[in-house]
């Protein structure tokens, strides 16, 4: 944005707040070349704070601050993960006497070192602060409860006048779910925001940073000097604490009265689902060490967040499922529709909705909040003549249908469901207007302060433009609610028509939907909980820092998050080829080897969960202080089956760094030697060699299946060349074909952000063959399977016209890829950017010969 240009509501979408070119006055920033050799820039307070010279630019780190200093520095930065988790030193002495608390990240070509006088008031365990925080929320089930308890628990343990609990809705807006406060406050519960309150890159950023801070709303911003490096490039301060916060943002705040806040990102399957927001009406600043455990909070609450979701959607899936079977059973010798009305009012427990009805032989049966009798008829013509048979839904019906005016109060969203294959039969669900099933808690009276940029920067204000958006509007339909509506239609259009041939494809995708519905997730949803709570709860080694066990928690997580993800993808397990694949691809490089090789078995749920933990601590140990931290280290896995029919596996290490057993059996030893005895009853044998480690497992037989083919892998490099991955021409038009909306959109982001602006996406076979009728692309990205069948038409047709292809897969999924197509390069899910590009250039590549 040009600087001259004055920032309103009109432009505040293009505001780059993340080069601000300032930082707030409660702390002092340097930024460093990438060797933290020589200072290139400094905020304008650094040297008062600090006790530095008056223009510490060009001058080395150790002439600034201290040669002992200086290496605590790089040795924290060495071993630091990605930019969004800096390197924490609490407690640091500097050259002038101060005790500061320090953060550093390198991002792009900068190291941005943080400062922040030490609060010696505070408690300097952020630790044994955030399991405080976690044990108390730990054991609730239930998302609202949830959004209480933690409220109230940030609030207690942090301090702030107002914490709130503001989850976003599908069109951007937020609603404030929970809150605790002082109790002269006035109340925000249950009020709404526009999308506009929050602009898109800030959106962005909450997804970077997780966490951010305002100490004083009515700060004095602290120049960068200089603003510009010589090349005229600004510093990116997308992963600052401290960097400074839009003029728009600190309005909104002082027309509320608030004089400092605090927010953190509350990110679920990877899409910002919420924040948790602390308002105080005093400046205050919230020590290092209270946000680093604020932060290690959010993301367990993340995570717990994610799991009830899921555990939600499973429970109104099995209600769904109860309701269906019952249907079938009952239909035996009886007159289908005579049931179907019989058993109408039951229906109203399987969508969440305000009325309800079925609209049979032209006959309507209601109950709830529903149009008019006389408008049932229209409005079923209507659904016929654009539902093409299928599940439809819209949270704005009148929009849509213009009859649908007369009644929008009752009626604002709609979902049909027909029942026939002729458009005649429907079960109709309908949602009230937004507004009418709106609960304010607040004053409809308060009066707010006025600044220079108006009253929209109020929240009243911000609440009435809300209002006018979601006017004639319900709340929208979720993609669950969808795919429960499309199960409802499958099973009951197979009790109508279970002798005619047109079921036979009904009933394939009733099976597909029916895997979707099993009940036994539910019950490994709550095991998934019970174990996190206990990966949580284990106490930090000692000599271990506190990045060290943040980040083994994170990648123990994530490693249980993809053996979960595997139980409800799959048909409850996974290969163990394809396990140990993915969990080794990250730390494959091209000085050293991994290979795999043994009979394709497949691990049933249980053993898949517990494999997913062993070989995630084995990679990650190798990756830091075995065979694959070194160049040229070598490590081979290998297993067999016994006559008996266990699972022999030997994992060894070669050409790395000297071993030497460890002093104390920490919480990783204790995991490698007691998961299998414990939960399978199987054996582990782990050698401290001092060559290489060597570990020898026995999964018994009852958990496995399969052991025919060989499987032998060589693990693809997933930070493949610069060169290999920039190999395709950026004016290169991309179909993608993917049936999860968020993943489309992740990869659509990923494409983009190599410079691919021509993306054709599509969630269906048939629509990617339409596609094709009208325009030849030039690559193709392609799902395997698919929610209803699977890509192998799309390939072919791709083939026929001579368009390379890839496919794109989750654990287990590739054997709906048929032998003539084997050739074809194959992208392992969850994806990573360094592959998919490789991927796509060896597929280019061999297209056009090069």
């Amino acid at each position: 944005m040009n600087p001259s240009q004055p920032v309103d509501l009109t432009n505040c979408d293009r505001e780059p707040i993340h080069i601000p070119g300032s930082i707030q006055p409660h702390g002092a920033l340097l930024a460093t070349d990438v060797t933290v050799t020589t200072v290139l820039r400094h905020s304008a307070n650094a040297p008062d704070m600090l006790g530095l010279p008056a223009d510490p630019n060009g001058m080395t780190l150790e002439a600034v601050l201290g040669g002992e200093l200086t290496h605590t520095l790089r040795n924290a930065l060495a071993t630091a993960g990605d930019a969004g988790r800096p390197a924490l030193m609490i407690g640091q002495k500097l050259a002038n006497g101060a005790t500061a608390d320090i953060a550093i990240h390198r991002y792009l070509s900068d190291v941005i070192i943080e400062f922040e006088i030490h609060a010696g008031d505070h408690p300097d365990q952020p630790l044994q602060l955030a399991r405080t925080m976690i044990g108390r929320v730990s054991s609730i089930n239930e998302i609202l409860p949830l959004a209480r308890q933690t409220a109230r628990l940030v609030r207690g343990l942090l301090g702030y006048d107002r914490v709130m609990i503001y989850q976003f809705e599908a069109d951007g807006s937020g609603k404030v779910i929970s809150e605790a406060k002082r109790p002269d406050l006035e109340s925000f519960l249950g009020q709404y925001f526009p999308a506009t309150d929050i602009p898109r890159q800030a959106r962005a950023l909450y997804l970077k940073n997780t966490i951010r801070v305002i100490s004083d709303s009515r700060f004095s911003p602290v120049p960068l000097v200089p603003q510009f490096d010589a090349s005229g490039e600004p510093l990116d301060l997308s992963y600052a604490h401290l960097r400074s916060v839009s003029p728009i943002h600190c309005e909104y705040l002082r027309n509320m009265g608030v004089g400092a806040s605090m927010s953190v990102s509350i990110i679920v399957d990877g899409e910002l689902w919420g924040m948790i927001a602390c308002h105080n009406y005093s400046p205050k600043v919230l020590p290092m060490a209270l946000r680093v455990a604020t932060e290690m909070f959010g993301d367990f609450l993340s995570l717990h967040l994610g799991t009830l979701r899921q555990k939600l959607r499973l429970d109104t899936a099995a209600r769904a499922r109860a309701y269906l079977d019952r249907i079938q059973q009952m239909a035996t010798g009886r007159d289908v529709a005579d049931l179907l009305v019989e058993q109408v009012q039951e229906m109203g427990d399987v969508l969440r909705n305000d009325g309800f009805g079925l609209y049979l032989d032209g006959v309507w049966t209601g109950f709830g909040s529903t149009p008019p009798l006389d408008a049932i008829p229209d409005l079923a013509r209507f659904v016929g003549s654009v539902a093409d048979n299928r599940v439809w839904a819209t949270h704005a019906v009148a929009s849509r249908f213009a009859p649908a005016e007369d009644y929008y109060g009752d009626a604002a969203g709609l979902l049909a469901i027909p029942l026939s294959q002729l458009p005649r039969d429907y079960i109709f669900f309908f949602r009230k207007e937004m507004l009418q099933t709106l609960n304010w808690a607040g004053n409809p009276e308060k009066s707010y302060e006025t600044g220079p940029m108006g009253d929209r920067l109020t929240p009243r204000k911000s609440f009435a433009i809300w209002k006018e958006t979601v006017h004639r509007q319900a709340e929208p339909w979720s993609e669950s609610e969808r795919e429960i509506a499309e199960a409802m239609r499958s099973s009951i259009v197979e009790v109508l028509l279970r002798h005619s041939e047109l079921m036979a494809d009904e009933r394939a995708k009733s099976d597909v939907r029916q895997r979707m519905l099993n009940e036994e997730l539910n019950h490994r949803v709550k095991n998934i909980l019970a174990v996190i709570k206990s990966l949580v709860g284990q106490p930090v080694q000692e000599g271990k820092s506190l990045q060290d066990y943040v980040d083994s928690l994170r990648g123990r997580i994530q490693a249980l998050a993809l053996a979960h993800d595997q139980v409800i993808r799959g048909d409850g397990g996974g290969r163990l080829a394809d396990l140990l694949q993915a969990e080794l691809s990250p730390y494959r490089t091209s000085s050293n080897v991994a290979d795999i090789v043994g009979p394709d078995v497949w691990l049933d749920a249980r053993a898949f969960s517990v494999m997913a933990l062993v070989s995630h601590e084995l990679a990650t140990n190798a990756a830091k202080y075995g065979a694959l931290s070194v160049a040229g280290g070598r490590l081979s896995i290998n297993w067999d089956l016994a006559e008996n029919g266990d699972c022999h596996l030997k994992w060894q290490e070669f050409d790395g760094p000297p071993v030497r057993p460890p002093t104390r059996q920490g919480f990783g030893t204790a995991l490698l030697d007691r998961s299998l005895p414990y939960e399978l009853n199987g054996t582990s044998d782990i050698t401290y060699a001092p060559d290489g480690l060597r570990a020898e497992f026995c999964l018994p037989a009852r958990n496995l299946r399969g052991g025919g083919t060989v499987v032998k892998v060589h693990v693809v490099d997933a930070q493949a060349p610069k060169a290999q991955r920039d190999a395709l021409p950026a004016d290169l038009h991309i179909l993608l074909l993917e049936d999860q909306m968020l993943i489309a959109m992740d990869v659509e982001t990923m494409l983009a952000d190599r410079g691919f602006e021509a993306i054709s996406t599509t969630n269906a076979a048939d629509q990617a063959l339409r596609l094709l009728d009208t325009r030849r692309p030039d690559i193709a990205m392609l799902d395997v399977n698919l929610g209803v069948g699977t890509s192998v038409p799309v390939a072919e047709k791709l083939t026929a016209l001579g368009v390379p292809f890839v496919f794109a897969t989750g654990y287990g999924e590739g054997g709906a890829i048929p032998e003539h197509l084997s050739q074809v390069p194959v992208v392992r899910k969850p994806y990573q950017i360094g592959s998919l590009m490789a991927a796509l250039a060896r597929a280019y590549r061999e297209a056009s010969g090069s």
